[in-house]
């Protein structure tokens, strides 16, 4: 059984921005070893865990993807001990003035993300919210110091301590996309226990948040029959519009839409009604903004789904999830793998 919570916190606390996730996929890999046959990386830097199926070679394989990247700053810029930033990933600078932060250094340094006080600022943007460019990390330091201890192209990245709720929830930065990660662990260790047919490929993917490259070569090299990405999606709150958002702590989302196989969709929602697994139907119009989307569309075409984690406050340092609706986001993977047989993709057939 995973101790999702213990893991969570472990996963939202490590560095891992788009481009340079050694350091958390060091630590998803420790937690994969008693879960899979083989690991190994892309070139990208993509972890990939294989569990091979008990069915008659040569067998099919599916592949699920939870991007393990995270949004963060980067170093543009030194000013008298003062660091200048610009985004990696989707950053809501609004949230930014006050933020504890990290800057990963020649050694990781604590700041806070501080801007001039309003009525110092240029007067059109008094009663604004600030843009990023006036916006500075104030580590503390001398200006000699920090020149020594910070290059540009350093990265920053959030270091709000994670905590859980009453409500059995947890709170942290950079539950986008360790929460899915979660999951994948989480449906790995169900598999464990089952006999399954079919290879199973996970895959911790790099670059999401900017380029969608891990699931993008990921896929390529490997080539599953199917693929599932499993990642966040926004959750409801007061205010926000109905038909955008989804119950928190309520189970998980199945996408529909152009991004997704009818037949996958089909029999996910039956799998989860068997098992009286709670779920939301979430749709799609466009392309979906996840790896289903770079999944879909490699070589001659991926068959894929997409399985959303309800999250409040995306892209923010407190971004917060439901621990029960991780744990049946897994549940639903490892029972919809462990009922595939060796036919179903002779009866996976686009009828929409």
């Amino acid at each position: 059984m995973t101790d999702i919570p213990n893991l969570l916190k472990q996963l939202i606390s490590t560095s891992g921005l788009s481009g340079h996730e050694t350091p958390v996929r060091q630590l998803i890999e420790e937690a994969w070893k008693p879960l899979t046959h083989e690991l190994t990386f892309s070139r990208l830097g993509s972890l990939h865990g294989l569990c091979c199926g008990a069915g008659a070679p040569p067998r099919p394989s599916i592949l699920i993807s939870a991007h393990m990247d995270a949004i963060g700053l980067m170093v543009t810029g030194i000013a008298d001990g003062f660091l200048r930033l610009t985004s990696v990933g989707g950053i809501d600078a609004r949230i930014l003035p006050g933020q504890l932060v990290t800057v990963h250094g020649r050694q990781d340094l604590p700041g806070v993300i501080v801007s001039l006080p309003e009525r110092l600022l240029p007067p059109h943007l008094r009663g604004q919210a600030i843009p990023l460019e006036y916006m500075l990390v104030d580590t503390g330091l001398l200006p000699e110091r920090v020149k020594r201890l910070v290059r540009v192209g350093d990265l920053v990245s959030f270091a709000q301590q994670p905590f859980e709720t009453a409500a059995e929830t947890m709170v942290g930065h950079t539950m986008d996309n360790r929460a899915s990660v979660a999951a994948l662990t989480h449906c790995l260790s169900e598999l464990k226990k089952q006999t399954h047919a079919w290879d199973v490929w996970a895959v911790a993917s790099v670059q999401e948040e900017v380029t969608l490259g891990g699931a993008f070569t990921s896929t390529y090299q490997l080539r599953p029959n199917l693929a599932i990405a499993v990642d966040v999606t926004f959750a409801s709150s007061p205010g926000s519009p109905s038909h955008r958002t989804y119950p928190m702590g309520e189970g998980p989302t199945l996408v529909m839409g152009p991004n997704i196989h009818p037949v996958l969709f089909k029999t996910l929602k039956e799998t989860a009604e068997r098992l009286e697994i709670p779920y939301s139907m979430e749709t799609a119009p466009r392309h979906t903004g996840t790896d289903a989307y770079a999944m879909q569309i490699v070589a001659e075409g991926i068959p894929c789904m997409v399985i959303g984690i309800p999250l409040r406050y995306m892209h923010t340092p407190v971004e917060m999830v439901a621990i029960k609706d991780i744990t049946r986001a897994g549940r639903l993977m490892a029972e919809f793998i462990a009922g595939l047989d060796a036919d179903f993709m002779s009866r996976l057939t686009w009828d929409d």
